[in-house]
Formats: structure tokens, C-alpha cells, sequence
């Protein structure tokens, strides 16, 4: 009972200081944003594709140490390939709302 009273404090909190940590409208416009979107973006990139030949890496292998464990590798490596794409995915979401 005391933890789920604590959750409810801290989402409480974290609704109620929400429009506190709101933008102004006078924000100034960084001249770098589209550079550091684009390194941002290749870092994003480059390391959900390692992310994807590592995952693939060690399916292959456990298929091979275990053939009849392969339905069951096959669904938990295209859910993992989809997590890992949907973080570049949003990466690149993120990058067109703050360049404009």
C-alpha cells in the first residue's frame, strides 16, 4: 500500500511540474541544430545497426547450438530487431520536431 501511495505521489508531482518547465516563446534559434541532428541521427543509425548484427549474430549461433529451439529464437530476434529499429525510428522523429 505505502509503494503504490508513493507512485501516485511521484506522478503527481511529475504532472503538476509539467507546465512550470514549459518553453517561452522567445526562444532562440540554434544555427547548429541541423548538424547536430544530422551527427546525432548517424550515431543513432550506426549503433542500431550494430545492435541488429549482434542480435542476429547470437540467433545464428543458438539456432546452431540448438536446432529445435528455432521457432522460439525466431520470434524473440524479430521482436528484438523491431525494438532496436523503433529506437532509430525515433531518433529521426525527434530530429524533424526539433529542426525545423
Amino acid at each position: 500500500m505505502r509503494t503504490l501511495q508513493y507512485l501516485f505521489m511521484s506522478l503527481a508531482a511529475l504532472l503538476l511540474a509539467t507546465p512550470a518547465l514549459a518553453q517561452g516563446a522567445g526562444v532562440a534559434v540554434n544555427p547548429y541544430a541541423p548538424l547536430a541532428a544530422g551527427i546525432g541521427m548517424g550515431i543513432a543509425s550506426g549503433l542500431c545497426g550494430i545492435g541488429q548484427g549482434r542480435a542476429a549474430a547470437s540467433a545464428a549461433e543458438a539456432v546452431a547450438r540448438n536446432p529445435g529451439a528455432r521457432p522460439a529464437i525466431f520470434l524473440f530476434l524479430i521482436l528484438g530487431l523491431a525494438l532496436i529499429e523503433s529506437l532509430a525510428l525515433y531518433t529521426f522523429v525527434i530530429i524533424f520536431m526539433f529542426v525545423k
